[in-house]
């Protein structure tokens, strides 16, 4: 049966054991000191989304630049704790204002399957009505739970002196009812995917789940979130990976969310016992992936906003301007220009976590981070996303100075990885140096099974489940140098040669902003070129492709 807690019950629940349970740290006045790097951050970042701050609204403008002059909810909160890091003159009075009325608009039908949910954004109409349906991760997103719910959290561990008690009680309310609804959230019914395996918002709802319970005494939610938990250590346990594995984007919201564990909950949890250690290991394979000359973390990508870090904004590059430094980071210097620049607004929580996930990294894998020190290297992992893989995926990634592979061989029930999405997905990547530029051949998912090799300067790919109908599109950058690219030999700074068993006359086509057969991905422009079988194919489809760099 749903359960829940009324927003007044839930601050007579707040009353009550707000003496017992001294969770919260108190920092009154700005005792907050960052180092430069992630003061840098904050700096850049708030003057970014002050300009963007309706102070008579008390909301945020959308960031898109077709919204109308809508406002948007999660980015405002995100913004309320800059606020407070902050911490100039009026900064706390607008931080609880958007607080206040952030809450004020929480979803409040216990009964429904956004319970606990936060709006989109403040303008919208009544949700779940014939004119405005409850359509899940459009007209509501139930990951919002855990981006707003967290950030609520190290509100009150960290600024609770700058906030009043009124407010303290109101965020404590919100997080206890947010936690109920995050538990109806089941993967498989009703259109939601959440999983364990779903790495970064399982992350979080566990953390939420045990940080409310213990502050008000809510066993069945802590153990609700230790549970929870534990099932997401033990898919991590088995090869020390996360499920949802090499994001530019979510391997930063998973570092965020572990970092969570470690510094907020106690080591009598399960998250604060293996949380240090998760992230340690997280990191690793990051520092092994990461190419510090590209800039790049090496594929092959679970879900990716783009094809080159270097043009997209990722919250791995904001981890990164923090720990070595903006300049060694993939970050432009006007970071709002990129693709995807909405996760700008990401940095306040980088900010104020950053130097607490510093303390478990070494100083030799720190410095990893920045040079490329050998003239190649390989890396090979395993990562296990159930229900979608059927079999643990075997990841291979090999890298020298001017050129990057990585591939991943998988058997899955969708198409795109888990996330179902082919745009996202890119199971076989090379990315390598043209001047300054970085170019990128990624292959399109087509497949739902598919067996690589990676070996130096080449990779091998099969379809296990193929027929005389596959494909294999490789999707290839765009060159500064060569501005309309004909046949293979117009790829610049390598030379590309093709084998198999396919028919290797290809199909070329582009994907430009305004023009081309082909559609964009992510932004960014492309040249597809596509190879059939042989009409009369029998077997398993095969492609081998050989980079040899000018």
């Amino acid at each position: 049966m749903k359960s829940s807690l009324t927003f007044a019950t839930a601050a007579a629940v707040v009353a009550y054991c707000s003496g017992s349970v001294a969770l919260a740290k108190c920092h009154p006045g700005g005792g907050h000191h960052y180092s430069p790097n992630a003061q840098q951050l904050l700096d850049e970042s708030m003057e970014w989304m002050d300009r963007y701050y309706d102070s008579e609204f008390g909301y945020l403008y959308d960031f898109g630049g077709a919204s109308a002059l809508r406002h948007e909810t999660r980015s405002s909160v995100w913004y309320s704790l800059g606020l407070l890091a902050r911490n100039g003159k009026g900064d706390a009075e607008e931080a609880e204002k958007i607080l206040s009325l952030v809450v004020d608009a929480q979803y409040k039908n216990v009964s429904a399957q956004w319970y606990g949910d936060y709006q989109v954004y403040p303008e919208e109409p009544e949700l779940a009505t014939d004119t405005y349906p409850a359509v899940i991760y459009n007209s509501w997103d139930p990951n919002w739970r855990g981006f707003i719910g967290t950030v609520m959290v190290i509100i009150l561990e960290e600024f609770s002196g700058l906030l009043k008690n009124e407010t303290q009680d109101l965020l404590v309310a919100s997080l206890y009812n947010t936690t109920i609804g995050d538990t109806y959230r089941v993967g498989g019914v009703d259109d939601d995917n959440l999983y364990p395996a779903y790495s970064n918002p399982s992350i979080m709802r566990a953390f939420v789940s045990g940080w409310v319970g213990r502050r008000v005494n809510d066993q069945n939610m802590t153990d609700a979130g230790e549970m929870y938990a534990q099932e997401i250590i033990d898919l991590f346990s088995m090869s020390n990976t996360l499920s949802e594995f090499n994001s530019g984007t979510y391997t930063g919201v998973s570092t965020f969310g572990l970092t969570l564990w470690a510094k907020y909950l106690p080591k009598t949890s399960i998250m604060g016992q293996k949380g240090p250690e998760m992230l340690l290991e997280t990191w690793k394979a990051v520092a092994k992936l990461w190419h510090p000359e590209m800039k790049n973390m090496a594929g092959p990508w679970d879900r990716s906003y783009g094809y080159d870090m270097n043009r997209y904004l990722s919250i791995m590059a904001l981890w990164f301007w923090t720990i070595i430094g903006k300049e060694n980071s993939s970050l432009i210097k006007r970071p709002e220009l990129m693709s995807h620049s909405a996760d700008f607004a990401f940095a306040p929580m980088v900010v104020v976590l950053t130097d607490f996930l510093e303390s478990f990294l070494p100083k030799d894998l720190k410095k990893s981070l920045t040079t490329f020190d050998v003239e190649e290297r390989t890396f090979d992992a395993q990562a296990f996303y159930p229900p979608y893989d059927t079999m643990p995926r075997n990841i291979s990634t090999w890298l020298s100075h001017n050129l990057t592979i990585g591939a991943e061989s998988f058997n899955q029930t969708d198409l795109g990885g888990p996330a179902r999405s082919q745009e996202a997905f890119n199971p076989v990547v090379a990315q390598w140096k043209v001047g300054s530029e970085i170019a990128f051949l990624s292959l399109y998912p087509t497949e739902k099974a598919l067996q690589a090799k990676v070996s130096p300067g080449k990779v091998s790919i099969s379809y296990p489940r193929g027929t005389s109908s596959s494909i294999f599109s490789l999707m290839v950058s765009t060159f500064s140098t060569q501005r309309t690219v004909k046949t293979l030999e117009d790829i610049q700074g390598l030379d590309l040669t093709v084998t198999g068993n396919v028919d290797l006359d290809y199909t070329l086509t582009f994907a430009g902003q305004y023009g081309g057969s082909s559609k964009r991905l992510r932004d960014f422009e492309l040249w597809n070129f596509t190879y059939v079988m042989p009409a009369d194919f029998v077997g398993t489809p095969e492609l081998n492709l050989e980079f040899a760099l000018w």
